[in-house]
């Protein structure tokens, strides 16, 4: 960290509005430090320890946060572009309409974040910890999202069009009315997913499990489900999805919504992927 700066950085200081671009201060301790505004344009804040401290409104755009602990840090309307957030932690921060386009989440733990009308267009979230998260109307095109946790994220609402989703975990997640037009899912874990009203038109969702989703409204044309596991999937209508000839699932998808959740420990189909 910068020495010229030693007597004015420490927990809880107030330097709202301040200047501090191209800065080191790596390392630094600002817990619960008011930076309202704050210009950190290029900084340098690696390792810092920022949790529960107030950025909303500050220009973050290019700065290094790899591994600095943003934990219930306010971030709201905080700008982010090209910020290196590689194995950062924001649990339970607020991130409430930032800009984080092309920023570097990856490895990130942004569990029960608040993220929502996010925009993470064309950013890197490889194998970042969004378990939970608030992540409604984020804007997700051109993201990538290899690896991503997204196990009961709330979704709703989201426009999503990535190739990074094969394999993801989507358990119990909140996709109502999210757009997924031609998102690639193979394999992905949709289970007990809530999929009501989402667009769902030529997804590959070959080899996805869907068990327990609610797909009621959803719009299927084209989408790709040879393979998928259907069972006890709820409300969902077929017309112009794309089945195996011998498929038969179709008659477990008309089950009403009263009907019981499978255990997620039942046996897989005996077809293989």
């Amino acid at each position: 960290m910068n020495p010229e700066l030693e007597d004015i950085i420490h927990p809880g200081t107030d330097l709202e509005e301040a200047d501090l671009q191209n800065q080191d201060l790596s390392h630094a301790s600002l817990k619960a430090a008011r930076l309202e505004g704050t210009e950190l344009l290029l900084a340098d804040l690696r390792d810092a320890s920022l949790d529960g401290a107030d950025l909303r409104h500050a220009n973050l755009e290019d700065a290094s946060l790899v591994c600095a602990d943003l934990s219930y840090a306010k971030l709201q309307y905080a700008r982010l572009p090209g910020a290196d957030l590689r194995s950062a932690k924001l649990v339970f921060a607020k991130l409430q309409q930032p800009n984080l386009d092309n920023a570097n989440l990856e490895d990130t733990d942004l569990s029960y974040a608040e993220l929502q009308h996010a925009n993470l267009r064309d950013a890197g979230l490889e194998n970042a910890d969004l378990r939970g998260a608030n992540l409604q109307g984020v804007f997700l095109c051109d993201a990538r999202l290899q690896g991503v946790n997204l196990r009961g994220a709330n979704l709703q609402k989201a426009k999503i069009k990535d190739d990074g989703l094969v394999g993801a975990d989507l358990e119990d997640a909140n996709l109502k009315d999210a757009n997924l037009d031609s998102a690639r899912l193979r394999f992905a874990d949709l289970r007990s997913a809530n999929l009501e009203g989402a667009n769902l038109e030529n997804v590959d969702l070959r080899g996805a499990d869907l068990r327990g989703s609610k797909l009621e409204g959803s719009k299927l044309k084209n989408a790709n489900l040879r393979y998928a596991n259907l069972k006890y999937a709820r409300d969902a209508g077929l017309t112009g999805a794309i089945l195996r000839d011998e498929d038969t699932l179709g008659e477990s998808l008309l089950l009403p919504s009263s009907y019981p959740s499978p255990d997620h420990e039942d046996e897989e189909d005996d077809d293989d992927v």
